[in-house]
């Protein structure tokens, strides 16, 4: 999860939600937490870590449709480790679905021996809302605040059956000439490993992007609270 000025940057997020599988209960409250491990950051149809392979965790606690939660991954070529705290509030009405979350990344860059950063942490906060009709979605995701980069947006269009999912993104950054379309498929083949081909369909720019298939999967586990 990163910015789009940066290589046009959970979920997923297909992959910015990259969630808990494992829920404890007490009195209306739902804590949740899971470790995972990918063979690539797949972001918004981007490799993030060009190659390198991703492990993540995440904890989350939610309460009726709100929720909130915190999100570590490695794989980032270009910022390094990342940190990503949420809140949010999701519901349904008969075949409708909604979700208003804002999320902020933070890349904390690398200590001195001083204890000072080095001035290469930098942070990003975004809001998406998110909307379905029975088997269909639609989100739009844009800038809150952060480095100087507030023109730009991401949409999805996307649908669900069964195990299967097919998902479209227009990134926008109006600073640039940076623009694309990305288009995913996900299977999910059981509750803890999924697969993912993403391929870039179209960019303003040639070259801008790899545009090569990429063939993503993940595999999470749940932690025993």
């Amino acid at each position: 999860m990163k910015k789009l000025s940066q290589a046009i940057v959970l979920a997923g997020a297909m992959t910015a939600g990259l969630a808990a599988v494992n829920t404890a209960q007490a009195a209306d409250v739902e804590i949740s937490a899971s470790a995972g491990v990918s063979n690539m950051y797949l972001w918004r149809g981007t490799d993030l870590g060009q190659g390198s392979a991703m492990v993540d965790g995440s904890l989350d606690v939610a309460m009726g449709g709100l929720y909130g939660g915190v999100w570590i991954g490695s794989g980032d070529s270009g910022a390094g480790q990342e940190y990503d705290l949420y809140v949010g509030y999701a519901g349904e009405a008969g075949d409708f679905s909604y979700d208003i979350s804002a999320v902020t990344y933070t890349y904390p860059g690398e200590s001195l021996e001083d204890g000072d950063r080095e001035g290469n942490t930098f942070e990003l906060s975004e809001y998406t809302i998110g909307l379905g009709y029975q088997f269909v979605s639609f989100s739009y995701t844009g800038p809150l605040a952060g480095d100087g980069n507030d023109d730009y947006s991401y949409i999805t269009l996307g649908a669900g059956y069964d195990a299967y999912s097919l998902t479209i993104g227009f990134a926008d950054d109006e600073g640039s000439e940076a623009d694309y379309t990305h288009v995913d498929v996900g299977y999910a083949f059981n509750d803890n490993l999924s697969f993912t081909l993403s391929k870039i369909v179209d960019m303003d720019e040639d070259d801008s992007y790899d545009d090569d298939l990429k063939v993503a999967f993940y595999y999470s586990l749940p932690i025993e609270m």
